[in-house]
């Protein structure tokens, strides 16, 4: 019999998954909430791990009890995982969950969290329609929950499985969510398409607003430049009134001028960019943009002139889950942490040559 690994009370395992899989994380609320930690909990606790020979079911975890989770000796841990598959298992205490927890167990925190992240590992020479445990968590991943991992050597330990077990496009997601987390505490010091730089108070939205400016504009526009852009308090930061009064725009502060507006002087005829940027609230709504056109043809532009973009820190953020049943048709969403990719809002009885040839043709 393959030892167990060292046993982790559940408290442990919640208080490190956010640790571990930090904001960018792909499906990360699956791989972080409570029945995550339930799941790692009760790997660990039947030895469930790579290498081992011995694997996870769901069975295994909402039929676990407080009373049983608390007996760390490798005897009853070997015991529960053997004796749960027995149809009159006799487990003592109440259930931590409901046996129509099943499917939430292993669609979402296996399947669409841990598995797909690397995580855990899944038996492929069983029927689809097996019933026998096929789930065992990666030795690296399992390694992390040692109680006797502290300090420096844990968060060494966590960066080799991020690095060794996530995805390229993952890793970066991470790495942008987290710089921009760290450079929220100072100011955060913009840098214009024309070069000069401002300072922006800070905060989740003006990490963003420097995102767009330095990231979005210079992607997507072929000649940027920022006419307008602004801060929670209405402080406005740049107005640029020359280049706006040069290709026929007059900016004025209104309630219903967004936090950016750029423009892509390029193309013979500009192209201007209403954006919003979202923290917390604040999306490209149909009313908003109806505003917004409002103000745009009675300054004659037409409306192949005009693009709408919301912009996001990330597609986990509780601002894209808060607003993304508001955005506008017609109108663009954009995420820091996924700089490369753009969802278009497309209405299909408007005209969108100038939308596509800004998302790049797609």
């Amino acid at each position: 019999m393959n030892a167990l690994p060292p046993y982790a009370p559940r408290q442990l395992v919640a208080e490190r998954l956010p640790f571990i899989f930090p904001d960018g994380t792909p499906n990360r609320t699956y791989c972080v909430r409570e029945l995550a930690a339930s799941a790692v909990f009760t790997a660990i606790y039947i030895g469930a791990v790579e290498g081992l020979d011995r694997y996870l079911g769901p069975v295994h975890v909402y039929r676990m009890t407080d009373e049983q989770s608390l007996k760390s000796a490798a005897t009853d841990r070997v015991a529960y995982a053997e004796n749960i598959l027995k149809k009159n298992a006799n487990i003592p205490g109440k259930t931590w969950y409901a046996d129509n927890t099943r499917e939430p167990i292993r669609d979402e925190t296996l399947r669409d969290g841990l598995v797909a992240i690397g995580a855990v590992v899944r038996r492929e020479d069983l029927p689809t329609t097996s019933g026998l445990p096929r789930y065992a968590l990666k030795a690296d991943f399992a390694r992390l929950f040692d109680p006797l991992l502290q300090g420096d050597a844990f968060e060494k330990a966590v960066a080799h499985f991020l690095t060794n077990h996530l995805s390229k496009s993952a890793l970066a997601r991470v790495s942008i969510m987290l710089a921009g987390a760290a450079g929220s505490a100072a100011g955060v010091l913009v840098t214009f398409p024309n070069g000069e730089t401002r300072q922006l108070a800070p905060g989740r939205s003006s990490i963003i607003s420097q995102a767009v400016i330095q990231i979005f504009a210079r992607r997507y526009l072929e000649k940027p430049v920022v006419l307008w852009l602004s801060e929670s308090g209405n402080r406005i930061v740049i107005r640029d009134d020359r280049i706006a009064t040069a290709i026929g725009l007059k900016i004025e502060a209104d309630k219903n001028l967004p936090d950016l507006i750029l423009a892509d002087l390029g193309p013979a005829e500009p192209l201007i960019v209403f954006v919003e940027v979202v923290a917390t609230d604040g999306a490209i709504t149909p009313r908003r943009r109806e505003a917004i056109l409002a103000i745009t043809d009675a300054a004659g532009f037409k409306r192949a002139q005009i693009a709408f973009l919301t912009a996001y820190q990330d597609r986990e953020s509780a601002g894209f889950k808060k607003t993304v049943a508001q955005l506008a048709w017609d109108s663009f969403a954009w995420f820091v942490s996924e700089p490369e990719s753009i969802i278009i809002m497309r209405d299909g009885g408007a005209s969108h040559a100038r939308l596509a040839a800004l998302s790049g043709g797609t």
